[in-house]
């Protein structure tokens, strides 16, 4: 049928259409409230952006007390600034103030990680924006004299290395949240700063607020030597400034020796971020190899709380099973809990990523870590993160080393601490002689041990529930020791080969 078509004479008869006149008076009334709507829609404040200004992790990671800037329309003084509380039920809020830089808000002590708005004393809210994210602070403690047992932290959980980002995923940040999501790796350990004055540009608050927003957690780590120790803590306070939630230190062949320095690098670097703040400790992980290097510095009081000894079986030429069990009978007497990192690198076999695995979780270990992204194959991706069932019918070696007469190195400095405390005439110098014999045997008599002089399993179990007496190393005195005499001993083994380790140096990512 062909379209009606109205002349200018034709007349349009409504009368007869019920329907339409109801249509028209509906639309009557709404028309009023629409534009009321409107009205009242252009008069509520809206949020363009938000800065952090003050204590500021990141520019949106934020703590509580940082001063955050707020820029936007119809913002005002007064206005009630809103954040979801942390306890995951309710709200917090804080007035909007003015000060010398804008419009600002201080994070009030209830607030927790999302998104925010204003609202006006109606009711009235403005858009949603962010999210911000409260980085929760632990209040300070006092400092550590003894060895204790760390709460959760991001070591907890499935983590991977990168070393450099441009090669890691293409240096693309999405992408390279979209691969951890899909294979569940929970924190990011990437690269921040080498030696004492190279800040590597690809760790930046910027990079740290996207991947938290994300739901990850992004941990910095650095690369140290030891000849500047004081420019290289500056520089892991500095990834601690912008963001990362927690600093492992990769302390290698450099620190062979240099007590001094690591307990320099450790007093600074704590000093800079405080006593409770989460570091993990890189190294060797066959401690009877390296006999000069200063573990009892690095993981003692004061020192890293966490454990993540570089477990590359393939690269040293040994089987998973031995990897753990020769790492743990050696590690266990420094008390700081251990959080394998394998290796994804060199192409080992799925089954081996596998069993890497169980083998952690049998041993206790409630994270894992992975060296590296850029190295991994991707068809290692689905081994690393896939559910697995527990190991059964295994037990873990849970033997503590033994030392006596003779024997040579830091595990001996550490024995002759936790000695010193109950015979301050102990000398400390790692070398296991007549007078250490002598004080194991006055402290195993005490203990009702047997007086065998020799550090065994039971003899080991009763010094570790004594807290060690420090040495300062790092002391001014003209008298002080600035090392054991163990710190001159070569290396019995470098089970991390040199071009492994060669690789992780140097390039600014």
């Amino acid at each position: 049928m062909a379209p009606n078509r109205l002349g200018r004479h034709s007349v349009v008869r409504i009368s007869r259409s019920p329907y339409l006149l109801v249509a028209l008076a509906i639309l009557a009334l709404a028309l009023p409230s629409a534009a009321a709507a409107s009205r009242h829609r252009s008069r509520l404040p809206v949020i363009l952006s938000m800065r952090c200004k003050k204590t500021c992790p990141g520019p949106r990671l934020v703590k509580v007390g940082s001063i955050v800037t707020l820029k936007g329309h119809r913002l005002v003084r007064g206005l009630t600034v809103v954040f979801p509380a942390a306890t995951g039920h309710g709200t917090a809020s804080a007035p909007l103030r003015l000060s010398a830089t804008g419009l600002v808000v201080t994070v009030p002590t209830k607030a927790g990680t999302g998104l925010i708005h204003v609202k006006d004393a109606s009711g009235h809210r403005s858009n949603a924006i962010g999210p911000l994210v409260i980085k929760q602070v632990v209040s300070p403690a006092p400092p550590e004299t003894t060895i204790g047992t760390p709460g959760p932290s991001a070591f907890d959980g499935n983590g991977m290395w990168i070393w450099q980002l441009p090669k890691s995923s293409g240096g693309n940040v999405q992408s390279i949240i979209g691969l951890a999501q899909a294979h569940d790796i929970t924190t990011l350990y990437i690269k921040s700063s080498d030696g004492p004055t190279n800040y590597w540009s690809q760790f930046t608050p910027t990079l740290v607020d996207t991947l938290h927003a994300a739901g990850l957690q992004v941990c910095a780590w650095q690369y140290v030597y030891g000849s500047k120790p004081a420019g290289e803590a500056a520089l892991g306070a500095r990834a601690v400034q912008n963001g990362a939630d927690c600093l492992v230190i990769d302390a290698e062949v450099e620190y062979e020796g240099r007590y001094a320095a690591a307990q320099t690098y450790m007093t600074d670097l704590r000093a800079a971020v405080g006593p409770s703040y989460p570091l993990g400790l890189a190294g060797f992980p066959y401690v009877d190899y390296h006999p000069a290097f200063p573990y009892s510095v690095f993981l003692g009081p004061g020192g890293a709380q966490y454990n993540a000894p570089q477990m590359y079986w393939k690269d040293i030429g040994t089987s998973v099973d031995t990897v753990f069990s020769h790492t743990y009978a050696n590690n266990a007497i420094y008390q700081r809990p251990i959080f394998p990192l394998g290796q994804t690198f060199q192409n080992p076999p799925a089954s081996q990523i596998t069993r890497f695995r169980q083998l952690a979780a049998a041993y206790g270990a409630t994270g894992v870590s992975w060296w590296d992204w850029q190295e991994t194959p991707s068809a290692l991706w689905n081994p690393v993160g896939a559910t697995l069932p527990a190991l059964t019918g295994f037990t873990p070696n849970t033997t503590l080393v033994t030392l006596k007469s003779g024997s040579k190195g830091d595990q001996v400095v550490w024995l002759q601490e936790h000695l010193k405390t109950g015979d301050p005439a102990m000398k400390v110098d790692g070398e296991f002689g007549s007078s250490t014999t002598t004080a194991l045997k006055a402290f195993q008599t005490t203990q009702n041990l047997p007086v065998t002089g020799v550090a065994d399993q039971p003899t080991w179990q009763a010094l570790l529930a004594v807290a060690p007496t420090m040495t300062n190393w790092a002391s001014a005195t003209a008298t002080a020791a600035r090392a054991p005499a163990s710190a001159g001993l070569r290396a019995r083994g470098v089970e991390i080969t040199p071009t492994a380790v060669m690789a992780r140096r140097f390039n600014d990512g």
